[in-house]
């Protein structure tokens, strides 16, 4: 699956996950593009919406409450052309259909929240577009997935699904306690869905998202903040902060390394030990000319590269053509 520059084939896309945690301060969103561009990271990812058209006006201090996170369209369209001119990709999730009509020729990837994994709607404008899509399974049972992931073939055909859809656990946790991360789910729905799955990560700290990596996530989301302990806004607390996301990267790109491919290659660096550490078929003792050699005559030593053991029939009862000293690695020259 192929995001921007990105192939998710070949390398795990780590998205820092700025969403709110700007808290309606443009000048603070800038300063976290800009703050993610140093860590390695390869993506950016917001937050785009209208209260109004998420949240019911009952909830009066809740509506408040999200319309001061709001960034206007234009915002929107300045930060991704910042992270762009810093080599990032430039992601969002819409919460609302005309934020999405706004974002599908803007981003580089449209992101369904778990809330809205069953938006049939919304999914339904975003599988209609020509956007990679990626969806979070938070709070979803595996038949509503697999609900949404149909949805998607019917709008985009099987092959251009899997092609173009990420689906990432998630738990709608805010933070998620270790026991609940469920990180077998990784492993599971990639075999389940036949996707290219991925992780967005609530838990503290970056061991989960080592682990879902370890377990085959291809893309992993991590709420970003500048300060972690900024009050007022929980997702700060579960953030990562500029020095976490840098160690992120750099880990995950070891925990890629330490992967390597599917299996069992004989690596170049252990090319040499298989004769340095394999054992021959030996002279246990000083052996003469013309000796039929016995299985008592036999040692089995280091290092490899004569007749292997196993073959020992090759060498007992044939008698020697010349004299061996004890240690000897045999070789089909000695026999007659």
């Amino acid at each position: 699956m192929l995001i921007g520059r990105v192939d998710l084939g070949r390398e795990v896309l780590v998205v820092a996950e700025i969403g709110n945690n700007h808290e309606g301060h443009l000048p603070v969103a800038r300063e976290l593009v800009k703050r993610a561009s140093e860590t390695g990271a390869q993506a950016v990812k917001l937050q785009t919406f209208k209260a109004e058209r998420f949240q019911s006006p009952l909830d009066e201090a809740r509506l408040t409450r999200l319309r001061s996170f709001e960034l206007p369209y234009e915002a929107h369209a300045e930060l991704a052309e910042l992270a762009r001119s810093l080599g990032l990709l430039f992601l969002s999730t819409p919460f609302d259909l005309e934020s999405a009509r706004f974002l599908i020729p803007l981003v580089d990837a449209l992101k369904i929240a778990s809330g809205d994994n069953t938006f049939v709607p919304l999914i339904e404008l975003a599988a209609r577009s020509d956007r990679p899509l990626i969806i979070s399974a938070g709070l979803a049972t595996i038949d509503e997935i697999e609900g949404t992931v149909r949805l998607i073939e019917g709008i985009r055909g099987g092959a251009r699904t899997r092609e173009s859809l990420a689906v990432l656990h998630c738990v709608s946790a805010y933070p998620v306690d270790p026991r609940e991360a469920n990180l077998l789910s990784v492993p599971f729905l990639a075999q389940r869905l036949g996707l290219t799955v991925g992780y967005s990560d609530h838990t503290l700290g970056i061991d989960a998202a080592l682990t879902a990596v370890a377990l085959g996530a291809r893309l992993v989301e991590k709420h970003f903040t500048l300060d972690k302990t900024k009050p007022g806004f929980r997702d700060h607390q579960l953030s990562a902060d500029p020095a976490d996301l840098r160690e992120l990267v750099v880990r995950i790109k070891l925990v890629s390394e330490l992967l390597g491919t599917s299996g069992k290659p004989v690596q170049p660096g252990e090319s040499s030990g298989r004769i340095a550490y394999r054992r021959s078929i030996s002279a246990a003792r000083a052996l003469v000319a013309g000796h039929r050699v016995a299985s008592e005559d036999l040692d089995w030593l280091r290092p490899g590269g004569g007749i292997a053991p196993g073959d020992e029939a090759r060498v007992v009862g044939h008698a020697l053509t010349r004299d061996v000293p004890a240690g000897h690695a045999f070789a089909p020259a000695d026999l007659e």
